[in-house]
């Protein structure tokens, strides 16, 4: 069964893209077919994996949505670009940024970006949609079209005093769009264990919500290896195979498989 993670927060530099980029295809490395969208009109996420030219893409999210709010037809390999590691990718570029107006007065407005993923289920084990760092329509869409959430939030204090507008707004959803989506889970990352400071923020993720969310085990170390590596449109896994942050990548990946089992099994994930 296909499951639809967003990976989301309003705060930007709290390593999404990067998440994005070493959770999709760490799950390609384990056999599962992945399709990655990228939801943000920076592009962060397409020019990640190498696709540097995104004004001269001819098809992207952007071009999709205007079919799907034109009741046209979609095609299944349709704007999909492949990335040598095993995944796919539907990209954007900067177009992304009017569609937040252009579908203000579209029916179902908040539904899509959920009317094509739906019918891009059945060909992937994993979609992942690396949202904008805003909490506005695009967003709302990328949730309306999910299964869950997981949040990626930078061990520093102004990153996880904005955690509660960001669950808010999720819970939000869940009432009275998408009664299904569930929290994935807070992943901690940017992290410098030597720092008493990251280790205070680490505690005070864990004290404020800890009882109520899911906070994954694996913790994302700080390192500009990960930055290296978007630059050079490639993963963690195929430039710094034996680094730290490949090593915590490939333990979130399992504990998001662990998940998406625990849920088929009748758990909520979040214990």
């Amino acid at each position: 069964m296909s499951r639809v993670i967003a990976i989301a927060n309003q705060k930007g530099g709290v390593s999404k893209t990067t998440t994005t980029v070493n959770l999709g295809i760490g799950l390609a490395r384990k056999g599962k077919k992945v399709l990655v969208i990228d939801a943000d009109p920076q592009s962060s996420l397409t020019e990640s994996l190498g696709f540097h030219q995104t004004d001269q893409l001819e098809v992207t999210l952007s071009s999709i949505m205007e079919k799907i709010m034109e009741d046209r037809k979609v095609g299944q390999t349709e704007g999909i670009l492949h990335h040598a590691e095993g995944i796919d990718l539907l990209p954007c570029n900067i177009e992304l940024s009017g569609m937040e107006v252009s579908i203000i007065n579209a029916m179902s407005r908040e539904t899509i970006m959920k009317r094509y993923i739906d019918q891009m289920r059945e060909y992937y084990d994993y979609i992942l949609i690396d949202c904008m760092p805003s909490l506005g329509m695009l967003t709302i869409n990328a949730f309306a079209a999910s299964d869950s959430v997981l949040i990626p939030v930078q061990a520093a204090y102004l990153p996880v005093r904005g955690l509660e507008q960001l669950i808010m707004t999720i819970s939000r959803v869940k009432k009275h769009i998408n009664p299904s989506i569930r929290f994935e889970g807070i992943l901690i990352s940017m992290v410098d264990s030597r720092t008493v400071y990251a280790r205070e923020i680490i505690e005070l993720v864990k004290e404020n919500y800890g009882e109520s969310l899911r906070i994954f085990d694996t913790m994302i170390p700080f390192s500009v290896r990960a930055a290296e590596t978007s630059a050079a449109g490639v993963s963690i896994y195929n430039l710094y195979p034996e680094h730290k942050v490949t090593k915590a990548y490939e333990d979130l990946t399992e504990e998001v498989i662990t998940s998406a089992y625990c849920d088929s099994k009748g758990g909520d994930g979040n214990e």
